[in-house]
């Protein structure tokens, strides 16, 4: 299956320095990778969670990024934090920094990608940047409605990110079948619902399929509702 990316995701590793609204000083951060939709940082400093935040990015002299951005995920590794921020809203000016950035720093990157571009078949279903959206593991049950067919199904949970979940199901469900989606919330004792469609689908054996559903929209809030009980 290929994926088409919505905005190419560049891997850097490059140092740079980011203030928060209200902060007096810069503190210094790794950008893992960037793209016109989100960042991935690498700091010290512990960032508020479910929340919008507003940020300056210093990628280098003259590339400074004014940006409101979510933190989508958090992982601790060793003194370091590492965020998946998703751009809530980055300026047109800004997409052009990255842009100049990437190509008087990073040239090699734009080039790798312009050639992957080129032999990849742009046909395949848009996602979001799969490491901003990073996926994460989750065992929750969930009801399904099949739009097309209006039939009722159960499926259990596999993964989980903001942009898609990936479901083990007893029924095939065809690519590009409309989903209404309730997942259950054990420890909330409520249900979450959302929608999608099938991007994909994988036989694993006798009455069950491995099924790859793409979400509706990025519900941040929700992502992390759901990933606190799963």
């Amino acid at each position: 299956m290929h994926v088409q990316r919505r905005f190419t995701r560049w891997q850097i590793r490059n140092e740079a320095k980011v203030r928060l609204e209200g902060a007096e000083a810069t503190v210094g951060c790794m950008v893992n990778d960037i793209s016109f939709n989100g960042i991935q940082i690498a700091i010290a400093q512990k960032l508020p969670k479910d929340t919008t935040l507003r940020m300056n990015v210093m990628l280098s002299d003259g590339s400074a990024l004014e940006l409101d951005v979510w933190v989508v995920w958090h992982k601790q590794v060793g003194s370091q934090n590492v965020y998946g921020l998703y751009f809530t809203k980055i300026k047109d000016q800004d997409k052009e920094r990255i842009y100049k950035f990437m190509r008087s720093y990073f040239p090699h990157e734009l080039n790798k990608q312009w050639w992957k571009d080129l032999a990849e078949n742009k046909a395949a279903a848009e996602f979001e940047d799969r490491r901003i959206f990073a996926r994460f593991a989750a065992k929750l049950y969930i009801r399904f409605l099949d739009l097309k067919t209006n039939k009722e199904g159960r499926a259990e949970t596999v993964d989980i990110s903001a942009k898609g979940v990936g479901l083990v199901t007893k029924e095939d469900l065809p690519s590009r079948t409309p989903l209404e989606m309730w997942f259950e919330m054990p420890n909330q004792g409520g249900l979450y619902y959302t929608r999608g469609e099938v991007v994909w689908s994988k036989w694993l054996e006798p009455a069950r399929y491995r099924i790859g559903v793409n979400l509706e929209k990025a519900d941040l809030m929700g992502l992390s509702r759901v990933l606190r009980v799963a």
